[in-house]
């Protein structure tokens, strides 16, 4: 049998507990929680998504989706809007305050990620990268990955 420590859930978990706590700090002084941070990080990269595409990209459920983006709206950072073509779907953009923290934040999200990426090799970040997405994919199927923060 496999060691704990060297079972994926745990070497995952370990490797989290490692690169989190520079991120939760910047989110912290934005007073943004994690699941916040996942949410206006795709729609800084999209403008607008429904909400069934958002708890997708982000892999947050849909009902607890609900919630955060009460909060991220009663901050002023993201609102909802009905969709033109299908008055059911409700689609989320980032406001222009919304906007003006990516300006602020996305540069210091930019140097954790450099600090991480300097452990290893380029290629290495390439390889971890590629073997996560063959871990990610359905079973035959492997899953392209981009890379970023």
């Amino acid at each position: 049998m496999t060691r704990f420590s060297t079972t994926l859930p745990m070497m995952l978990n370990a490797t989290l507990d490692a690169v989190m706590p520079a991120y939760r700090e910047l989110f912290a002084r934005y007073q943004l929680t994690e699941q916040q941070w996942r949410i206006l990080r795709v729609l800084w990269e999209n403008d607008r998504l429904p909400t069934a595409e958002l708890a997708k990209q982000t892999l947050l459920p849909a009902p607890s989706l609900v919630g955060i983006l009460d909060r991220l709206e009663k901050k002023g950072l993201v609102q909802r809007l009905r969709s033109d073509q299908d008055r059911r779907v409700v689609c989320v953009t980032p406001t222009d305050k919304g906007r003006a923290l990516e300006l602020e934040i996305r540069p210091q999200v930019a140097a954790i990620h450099e600090s991480l990426t300097q452990k290893v090799t380029p290629e290495e970040w390439q390889q971890l990268a590629r073997i996560l997405g063959k871990l990610q994919a359905p079973a035959g199927v492997e899953k392209p990955r981009k890379v970023a923060a």
